[in-house]
């Protein structure tokens, strides 16, 4: 029986022109630095992000706690947002591996209100952290986009105090389509950003890290500290290579999906969903009557479908390229049926 996955955009797997640029890759030593195939990936994305520099990293997790530990200084404060990924999905690493301190702001959906961010950054006293960092996220976990105008407030009040901005960019070429500007204006308002090759791009390992040439030589050697130093990376850097060029202009096509897909849903009678949080790939939605989660769960596995069990009481399906229009419709066959 043919699968279809909605638990994530990460379980997408190479398309075939990854895996034959893969197979001929030319590759070196990614540690001394002659990875010709690393070194073309690294330079095609400070570009499409406007950054002087880039590095690659095995993980989105490893890029944000890279970041973290490469801009501030143990006992340091972070401000970020109290649903964010670092905060939510990153297993504490925050405070095992930067040994900082994180400092949440109320959200909706992402959004963080500037004057909050403003008010959490430390005065100088002899009995407070500094402040040294504040992070954002878009586009957001939530399945909200951030807009551009927040973004851009939130980073000058940083500028003001002199405090780096970190970007969780994992899918911020979602952003990019769903705002409908480059990934260069959106990266504009941070001096880090991350994003991930293997979530909806079809990579299969990978992230990047951008930002200044001095805090990506910084990054370099504090990746080799975490262990993140590979060899004959160009093998993955190469799939990496034709996600950028070939994959980020189509996913506007897993948006649409995930619409078609929230307004199929949202007729069935106990299913609620959260429309105000629809602008990528993803669909949160709430299913009453359910009793048995996992044999719920079991019962659409049994019908090729993969999904996720609810975390804080919702539902989420991922739509991506290996999931198209026509396993959509099994997936809300098959609920119907189970319902």
């Amino acid at each position: 029986m043919k699968k279809y996955d909605f638990r994530s955009d990460t379980v997408t797997k190479p398309t075939q022109a990854m895996r034959e640029a893969m197979y001929v890759a030319e590759v070196g030593d990614d540690v001394y630095g002659d990875d010709p195939t690393v070194i073309e990936l690294e330079k095609l994305s400070a570009d499409l992000l406007g950054k002087e520099s880039a590095l690659f990293i095995p993980s989105g997790t490893f890029g944000n706690q890279l970041a973290l530990l490469t801009h501030t200084k143990r006992g340091d404060e972070v401000i970020l947002g109290d649903a964010c990924h670092i905060m939510m999905h990153e297993v504490g690493a925050a405070a095992v591996i930067a040994g900082v301190q994180l400092r949440t702001i109320s959200t909706v959906n992402g959004h963080m209100d500037p004057s909050l961010v403003k008010a959490m950054i430390r005065e100088d006293d002899l009995h407070y952290p500094d402040t040294g960092l504040i992070c954002l996220e878009n586009a957001h976990s939530s399945g909200a986009v951030i807009q551009l105008e927040e973004m851009a407030e939130v980073y000058e009040i940083a500028k003001k105090h002199g405090i780096p901005v970190h970007l969780d960019g994992a899918r911020i070429f979602n952003a990019s389509v769903a705002l409908g500007v480059p990934v260069k204006q959106i990266a504009a308002h941070a001096d880090s950003i991350m994003f991930c090759l293997s979530k909806g791009l079809c990579a299969p390992i990978g992230s990047m890290l951008t930002g200044s040439q001095t805090f990506i030589n910084r990054a370099r050697k504090n990746r080799k500290l975490m262990g993140g130093g590979l060899r004959q990376t160009g093998i993955i850097a190469a799939a990496g290579l034709v996600a950028l060029r070939e994959m980020t202009d189509r996913l506007g096509e897993d948006h649409e999906n995930a619409k078609y897909l929230a307004k199929e849903l949202a007729g069935i009678e106990g299913i609620t969903v959260f429309e105000d949080r629809l602008d990528i790939n993803m669909v949160f939605c709430e299913i009453k009557n359910i009793e048995n989660h996992e044999m719920f769960i079991k019962s659409l596995l049994d019908n090729g479908i993969l999904i996720n069990g609810p975390e804080l009481g919702e539902y989420r399906f991922v739509t991506n390229y290996w999931t198209p229009r026509e396993s959509i419709d099994l997936l809300v066959q098959s609920i119907k049926a189970i319902i």
